[in-house]
């Protein structure tokens, strides 16, 4: 939670001043299992929360699944030769949980852990270093069908799962990332039901974020005891920037209610071992938090190798006048399904500037502020970049090239925003770019493209966008190329 930042430097500036990374510094690109694997009924895989959302009418854009998606289960080879040509150093990627435990509980799949088994051989004998996230928001559906996240029992399986790819992978992957996003998965999933399964109960979202959060300790714990002592282990939080429109008390009290949501709820369980008052007081009218249980938040807090952090854009919000009518939500829900529970009082506001396909502002001070609140709060704690990028209207020209200027300069300002922060004392270790393919962007379809590859979905080839080749030069030398003058 902070106050408005001072403005960003210009483009012209961004454009002529040199700007280098100190080696070592990891240059990845970052993918989603259902988001680009396809092959959804082969191996023995069974189907995902996700598989069961986007076949249900209405809750994808045109009715659209991951049923193909971007065919990478067939295609990997081709994919990983990108990766090399783009001169990636990293490539973090997540294992589709039912393709390797297809009910969520029993023995492994042997054919479903075999694909990760040859894309990891494939990366390393690129040079690439394989980074898994173990939970990518596709939870099986039997697990859903016996309460899903809100069920204590979820926790458990996840960590019955993390020990078995641990297991299988841990010898040849040395990083390791046990969620993405939690908060997508609790709020948007059971709050709001924009995302999988598409529930919208207040308090079933709050349990759903502490068993999450147990999911998270008990996993490390179980990976840890699975893999070499060598082995890395993160989590990826898409902690919000959270400014008030004013300092107003009301408006700072609205701020601390938001950050207490998107942010408090995760990183005071694993950081520091405890809820935020402020956060059990205000969701005091829905639940007393008794699912919380002796013993949880020391299981939650595991001493972490790293923390990774994936961000897209900040948040305005103010107390809400009285008399206001409509969605306070921010574009996540409605105001009848809110992902924010116990904040029903809090406005969302477009904060100013230009905005990618999604409708998201593009402020790359954000970022920077971000991981200089990391920098403060978890001192010692490496941090990286798990996803930042933009969906823009990609099109190819008449030559079949794809250019995306706009994706350039995006990148260009929130990697000036990472050198800055680590000029300022922050311990960046790496960056990934979201995302290596064009794919199914969830509730959206593959209306929205945020690869830096341009695939053409009817024939699934591959095109490197300019800005691909961008990205490569700043990968191979540790330096950002200026910015394409249009």
């Amino acid at each position: 939670m902070s106050e408005l930042p001072e403005s960003a430097p210009s483009e012209s500036e961004l454009s002529e001043s040199p700007v280098t990374f100190p080696p070592p510094f990891l240059w990845g690109a970052a993918t989603s299992a259902y988001q680009i694997e396809g092959a959804v009924r082969e191996d023995g895989r069974t189907p995902s929360i996700w598989d069961t959302f986007s076949h249900t009418p209405g809750r994808t854009a045109g009715g659209e699944t991951g049923d193909v998606a971007v065919d990478h289960y067939h295609r990997y080879r081709e994919d990983v030769a990108l990766m090399a040509e783009l001169g990636l150093n990293a490539y973090r990627f997540s294992v589709s949980w039912p393709r390797v435990q297809p009910t969520g509980r029993g023995p492994a799949v042997q054919a479903g852990l075999d694909f990760y088994r040859r894309l990891v051989d494939e990366l390393l004998g690129a040079g690439i270093k394989p980074v898994v996230t173990l939970y990518h928001w596709d939870l099986p559906q039997e697990l859903e069908d016996a309460g899903g996240w809100p069920e204590r029992d979820t926790a458990y399986r996840f960590a019955e799962y993390a020990r078995m790819v641990g297991d299988a992978l841990g010898d040849r992957v040395e990083g390791w990332i046990t969620l993405n996003e939690p908060w997508c998965s609790a709020f948007l999933g059971y709050a709001s039901g924009v995302h999988a399964p598409g529930r919208t109960d207040a308090v079933a979202s709050l349990r759903a974020a502490h068993h999450l959060n147990l999911a998270h300790g008990l996993g490390t714990s179980a990976l840890r005891s699975a893999m070499p002592a060598r082995n890395t282990v993160a989590v990826s939080l898409n902690s919000a920037v959270v400014r008030p429109l004013s300092q107003d008390p009301a408006d700072l009290a609205a701020a601390r209610r938001i950050d207490d949501l998107a942010n408090g709820v995760f990183h005071g369980p694993m950081l520091s071992g405890a809820y935020p008052k402020t956060l059990l007081s205000a969701t005091a009218p829905l639940t007393d938090w008794g699912h919380v249980r002796d013993g949880d938040l020391a299981a939650i807090r595991q001493p972490l190798d790293a923390l990774g952090l994936n961000y897209y854009t900040p948040a305005l919000v103010s107390a809400a006048p009285s008399d206001a009518t409509g969605p306070r939500a921010d574009g996540h829900g409605s105001a009848e399904h809110s992902p924010w529970p116990g904040a029903d009082d809090v406005a969302f506001h477009q904060t100013p500037g230009e905005r990618t396909e999604m409708g998201w502002t593009i402020d790359p001070t954000g970022l920077h502020e971000l991981l200089m609140r990391y920098t403060r709060e978890a001192p010692g704690l490496p941090l990286y970049i798990t996803e930042n990028g933009a969906a823009f209207d990609d099109k190819p020209d008449a030559d079949g090239r794809v250019h995306d200027p706009e994706r350039i300069a995006y990148l260009h300002a929130h990697l000036s925003a990472v050198r800055r922060a680590l000029t300022d004392g922050a311990d960046v270790r790496g960056y990934y770019l979201w995302s290596l393919l064009d794919n199914f962007e969830w509730a959206y379809g593959y209306g929205k493209r945020f690869g830096a590859v341009y695939v053409d979905y009817a024939t699934q080839e591959r095109t490197p966008k300019s800005s691909a080749r961008w990205y490569a030069q700043t990968a191979r030398t540790g330096a950002l190329p200026p910015v394409e003058r249009t």
